[in-house]
């Protein structure tokens, strides 16, 4: 027989996301962003997927591949996942796009989330997340999916916190330099390929993104409770709706 988790697993349903305000006061929220990245290759005219982005009233994002010279990124959020396939869909298959081909493996979807400490939800879930990707300081971005092994879960929440603090404190150092910035994103239930988490570095520079992704491989999340890494998309903003 398997060993129980160190922590008990919730029995009753709860969908909020949970916070605490400076003078100690539980909070709770049911808003949350989602964000959807979307990859194509065979790209011949950036321009008219860019004006057709443009004339919709979305938060978005066209990337240029970094890595492909006929490759787009298109990014979108909304607080409402009908969004996507309500007015989003049926628009992309009378666009552009509908000439391009479609990444499987380089699309992700998921939710902003909380952690449970933090004062200003509408913040952490909504507004931190849109700024970030909509920042026209941010023109650089690296994305990926990554899933954490089933050890990871049976340990306790103490242990748990003191290994992401180490990732929390690595994060705000570059953070505080202005070197790289993230967007954490919860992806369960909702990655055809099982991943746990979406994780966006946007930034100035690409060489900051990639050496933070370095520095991370050292600690003992990466090197001992990530069980997979990826794919990654490489990107640069060649349209952004305006924040």
């Amino acid at each position: 027989m398997e060993n129980p988790p160190s922590e008990p697993v919730p029995v009753v349903p709860d969908v909020l996301e949970h916070g605490h305000s400076s003078d100690g006061q539980k909070l709770t929220s049911d808003r949350r962003l989602y964000m959807q990245l979307q990859t194509f290759t065979g790209c011949n005219d950036s321009e008219a997927c860019i004006d057709f982005i443009k004339n919709q009233p979305w938060d978005a994002v066209v990337y240029q591949d970094a890595a492909d010279p006929w490759g787009l990124g298109l990014l979108l959020m909304h607080t409402d996942p009908e969004f996507f396939v309500s007015q989003v869909f049926p628009a992309l298959k009378n666009s552009p796009f509908s000439a391009l081909t479609r990444h499987n493996n380089g699309n992700l979807f998921a939710r902003s989330y909380s952690i449970g400490y933090e004062s200003d939800l509408e913040h952490t879930l909504v507004n931190r997340p849109r700024s970030r990707a909509l920042n026209p300081e941010y023109p650089w971005v690296v994305w990926y999916p990554l899933r954490r092994t089933g050890a990871f879960a049976k340990l306790t929440k103490r242990e748990k916190m003191k290994i992401l603090g180490e990732h929390g404190t690595i994060g705000r150092a570059w953070g505080d330099k202005n070197l790289a910035h993230d967007i954490r994103l919860a992806s369960f239930g909702m990655d055809r390929d099982d991943n746990d988490f979406v994780v966006a570095l946007v930034g100035d520079q690409l060489l900051p993104l990639s050496k933070i992704v370095e520095v991370m491989r050292g600690t003992v999340q990466t090197s001992t409770y990530i069980e997979k890494l990826g794919p990654f998309f490489v990107g640069k903003v060649v349209y952004q709706s305006a924040l």
